[in-house]
């Protein structure tokens, strides 16, 4: 048995995949309501974003000019999370560097229909290409084999993009940076999120206590919740992740639920906090752009969004307490992304730590997500035999899942 992955604890955020939808729409609700307060509130928090925005680079995978209801077609977002970003102080722990310990990806499928969040362990040993980082005009070399949270340090989100891409073979024209800070407005602005846990959990480091059952967790509880390693699963990040995922995916029902995307005051308190908080891309900073992207993003089925791990197993000898790549089933995984084909996971596959116990979302279909384009076979004619779409030894959830986490050591 693989020992738990030990790393010296700098804390982890989550729920960052989501905030770039979760602002755009927020801005195109409150567009659509046509009040002429509402229009001044969207200039300001437009004027925040713009000021804030974060120059990485140039993109295939970005169109010249978008345009409001324009956009078309599928599109990857890449959202870091800083660990003790220097904005925040000493709050969270004395300084010593600052990290890229989250690092997730989102895929929107060509349709429109389905999309996949891509969670990058912080410890994945990866190659760092050559990059400049186009805010300060700095060079940086490439570097081999180390782990992906050293990223930041070494060119700040726009190398953190390349490496990204060059790992995945995707194009990424959109990125956003979060900190500890604003998933805790985010969390509060959205009005908690509630998560599901197989046991008590209380843990020290991180300073979460939480019950039994399902709590609606808001502020510091939602992000010790997201930041507790050594509190679930087998102690290791990848429990984390798993954690993470379920908290992603009832955050994301949370936004879809008719008591939140009806509640403009909600929706605008969501994008203000996201204005504050959040630095995007220069190729995101745009009314025109965030409110395109929503418009794209507000039909995606639940069923069909799912959550994965990076495939990478540990124990290797080489590097020990880090996550080594697994090199095959990530190719089939970016190749079946890339074309936007369908595949499911296995069903013990929510991660260590995690186990699902329902599918709770109204309105969501029964079918797995992404879904099989297999049509049924006519009356009379023989029926196909199914095509498997399991990937073997990827592990997550989809968003209409309802997991619990289940404590250290059970």
């Amino acid at each position: 048995m693989v020992p738990p992955i030990k790393h010296a604890e700098r804390g982890r955020l989550g729920a960052a995949s989501t905030l770039v939808k979760f602002l755009a729409i927020a801005i195109a609700v409150v567009l659509v309501s046509g009040a002429s307060v509402a229009a001044i509130a969207v200039t300001s928090i437009a004027t925040q974003v713009s000021a804030n925005s974060i120059d990485i680079g140039g993109s295939s995978g970005a169109p010249a000019e978008a345009h409001v209801g324009a956009f078309v077609g599928g599109f990857n977002v890449l959202i870091v999370g800083t660990d003790n970003d220097a904005s925040q102080g000493n709050a969270f722990g004395e300084r010593d560097a600052t990290l890229n310990d989250v690092n997730i990806l989102l895929h929107v499928s060509a349709d429109q229909k389905s999309g996949v969040v891509v969670s990058f362990p912080r410890d994945l040993i990866v190659d760092h290409p050559a990059c400049t980082d186009p805010s300060t005009g700095t060079a940086y070399d490439a570097t081999y084999n180390e782990a992906l949270n050293t990223g930041y340090e070494r060119g700040g989100l726009a190398c953190i993009k390349t490496t990204i891409e060059n790992l995945t073979g995707l194009a990424i024209p959109y990125a956003g940076l979060i900190s500890f800070n604003g998933v805790i407005e985010m969390t509060n602005a959205v009005g908690g999120v509630p998560v599901c846990l197989a046991e008590p959990i209380k843990d020290t480091d991180s300073g979460l206590d939480l019950p039994a059952g399902t709590s609606t967790i808001s502020g510091g509880t939602a992000l010790a919740f997201l930041r507790t390693r050594h509190g679930v699963g087998d102690g290791s990040d990848l429990a984390r992740i798993s954690s993470q995922q379920q908290y992603l995916s009832s955050l994301v029902r949370t936004l879809k639920s008719a008591n939140t995307l009806t509640d403009v005051t909600k929706l605008y308190g969501l994008a203000q906090a996201a204005a504050q908080n959040i630095k995007l891309s220069t190729t995101l900073a745009s009314l025109d752009s965030m409110v395109s992207l929503a418009l794209a993003l507000k039909d995606v089925d639940l069923a069909k969004l799912v959550f994965v791990q990076y495939p990478g197993t540990t124990g290797d000898a080489d590097y020990p307490g880090k996550v080594v790549p697994t090199i095959d089933v990530a190719d089939e995984l970016f190749a079946k992304i890339k074309a936007d084909e369908p595949f499911t996971l296995n069903a013990d596959s929510t991660g260590p730590g995690s186990s699902v116990v329902s599918t709770p979302t109204p309105g969501a279909t029964d079918t797995p997500a992404p879904t099989s384009t297999d049509t049924p076979a006519a009356s009379g004619a023989p029926t196909p035999t199914p095509t498997s779409n399991v990937i073997d030894g990827v592990t997550g959830q989809t968003a209409a899942e309802q997991t619990c986490a289940s404590a250290f050591g059970n």
